[in-house]
């Protein structure tokens, strides 16, 4: 590739240049201030162990999760199913696409955020200001084998290995979704029902080091558009909510995934539990992998609060709306700390 024509990935750019990029660097008033978060002990989200989920504790850690979603928005969940040898696995095979050489990867390149598999930069390069830094990997997964054959080829075990951990997220999310509805008062099946026929996708997430990431966002405070969001990440801390107006960090724990609320349970549960507020920051040591699995309501699925929810003390406080209408609003606004969810407040 001639090397005086820009490059579309983060990851070829910095190796050519060694520099933050003018594209990425974030107004003096939209930095990260790195010194002014909060660094507590241990995950700095609450963390809940899910081997008593299916048992006469079940209570307990249903109650759990609801304080969570109440409280955080965010939680780290242990025990939860999904077997040590497939998480590595999928950060294996993770590592070794994103180490592949330039010409391979950009067989997957595609700036069009419509298509369903697609390697790209930033988040939405056709509208945003300023990049973000990272390169990123989104895969459609459920159903999957309507997506599976036009996934990456290389690593040769890419499929094989995703497909693998995309089911076994799909089942966690699942049961993840029984136990927010029993928290919350409905029936066990009531947000599997509210996805409709479900869909489910990924990102593939690869930060590379930063020369300084005080001047940039891996991705900047916002919302996930979603239903609700299993993130698998290295141990490379980056991810931080906001809590009380403050950044947390969250703290990476070995072998537990985070869990994070998205605007569609804050719709359906009539504004209860809330989707909360998050942005990635890098550092210039370690590359950062992180592979959040969004599972969302199909595109014609209709999304409106639960009615057990609603009385004089919630009253109603979304019109109905579908996942359609909701994903495109999202993707015009762009990452931005305002909600999405506020331009479906009833008339």
């Amino acid at each position: 590739m001639n090397p005086t024509i820009a490059k579309p990935l983060l990851t070829d750019l910095v190796a050519q240049t060694g520099q933050v990029p003018s594209s990425h660097v974030r107004p003096i008033g939209d930095r990260p201030d790195l010194a002014n978060v909060d660094i507590e002990s241990g995950a700095g989200i609450p963390l809940i162990d899910l081997k008593k989920l299916n048992g006469p504790e079940r209570r307990k850690v249903v109650e759990a999760i609801g304080r969570a979603c109440e409280s955080d928005g965010f939680f780290m969940v242990t025990n939860h199913d999904v077997p040590a040898e497939i998480v590595e696995g999928m950060l294996r095979v993770a590592r070794e696409f994103f180490h592949l050489p330039e010409s391979e990867r950009l067989k997957c390149y595609s700036d069009d955020p419509k298509k369903a598999i697609r390697l790209s930069t930033s988040f939405n390069v056709r509208t945003e200001k300023v990049g973000n830094w990272r390169d990123f990997l989104r895969l459609h997964c459920y159903p999957l084998e309507s997506f599976v054959d036009q996934w990456p080829s290389n690593p040769p075990s890419f499929r094989q290995v995703v497909g693998t951990y995309s089911k076994e997220a799909r089942a966690l999310a699942l049961r993840l979704l029984e136990a927010i509805s029993e928290s919350l008062g409905l029936e066990m099946s009531y947000m599997v029902k509210a996805m409709g026929r479900h869909a489910q996708h990924m990102a593939v997430n690869y930060y590379p080091p930063c020369p300084q990431p005080e001047l940039t966002y891996g991705l900047p405070g916002h919302k996930d558009p979603n239903a609700i969001t299993l993130l698998l990440q290295d141990g490379v801390s980056g991810l931080q909510v906001q809590r009380n107006g403050r950044w947390v960090a969250v703290n990476p724990v070995p072998n537990a995934l985070v869990i994070n609320i998205g605007d569609q349970l804050q719709a359906l549960s009539n504004d209860r539990y809330k989707s909360v507020l998050h942005r990635v920051i890098v550092n210039s040591e370690s590359e950062r992998i992180s592979v959040p699995t969004f599972y969302c309501p199909s595109q014609d699925a209709v999304i409106a609060p639960a009615d057990a929810l609603v009385d004089d003390g919630h009253p109603l406080a979304y019109r109905s709306f579908t996942y359609q209408e909701y994903y495109d609003e999202f993707w015009n606004m762009g990452l931005q700390s305002a909600s999405c969810l506020d331009r479906f407040r009833p008339e």
